[in-house]
């Protein structure tokens, strides 16, 4: 490969990050349970995650970071950890009053929702897995550091519409609607999600 494949890179990366994961679930419930803002927000910190990974991989890092084995394990039992704490989250929401108020410090939530957004992505020693096989796939060996930089903003683009996209689409009043009135099945499913992720997390071999 003697030029960028722009296309598989595109298309590998709209699949894997669009594909339902503890990242877009959690923007569709702060999406739902609190409105626009804060779905957005949850999703501008798990965008800085996904730009971080990708240029740690771009750069050569990732295959640093790969053989020391320790930080992805430190890093898979973080990740794992912080899934269980969504789970329990979302159970105890789950059989909360089914009203969507607002919290009173909006300013301070929306900083938490972000950074709640940014934990869950750098936490997740797949994603680095995922940008390390995406470039060295679709890039050449050769490549200079401003087409590395290109690829870097077509990938950031990517995981920008996707996850902005969802807090936009979970935020409408239809989508609301439909939460508030099935409140404990959707929170109660969320917390489900969680708990498997957590797990498959803690059982998965990172270097399969």
């Amino acid at each position: 490969m003697e030029e960028i494949n722009y296309l598989l890179i595109v298309v590998s990366a709209i699949a894997a990050i669009a594909s339902p994961g503890p990242a877009t679930l959690a923007i569709a419930g702060a999406s739902m349970n609190h409105g626009r803002q804060f779905g957005l927000s949850m999703a501008a910190g798990v965008l800085t995650g996904s730009l971080f990974w990708s240029a740690t991989a771009a750069f050569g890092l990732a295959a640093i970071l790969h053989a020391n084995v320790w930080v992805f394990e430190a890093l898979r039992y973080c990740g794992a950890l912080y899934l269980l704490y969504l789970a329990w989250k979302s159970l105890r929401s789950a059989f909360n009053a089914t009203q969507l108020n607002l919290p009173d410090n909006l300013t301070a939530t929306l900083r938490g929702n972000y950074f709640k957004g940014l934990f869950i992505h750098l936490t997740n020693p797949k994603a680095i897995l995922f940008f390390a096989s995406l470039y060295s796939v679709g890039v050449p060996a050769t490549v200079s550091p401003f087409n590395l930089l290109s690829v870097i903003i077509v990938v950031g683009a990517v995981s920008a519409c996707v996850f902005l996209g969802y807090a936009v689409l979970f935020s409408n009043g239809a989508a609301r609607r439909v939460y508030l009135k099935s409140k404990v099945v959707f929170e109660s499913v969320f917390a489900v999600f969680f708990g498997v992720a957590s797990f498959k997390l803690l059982a998965s071999e990172l270097g399969k």
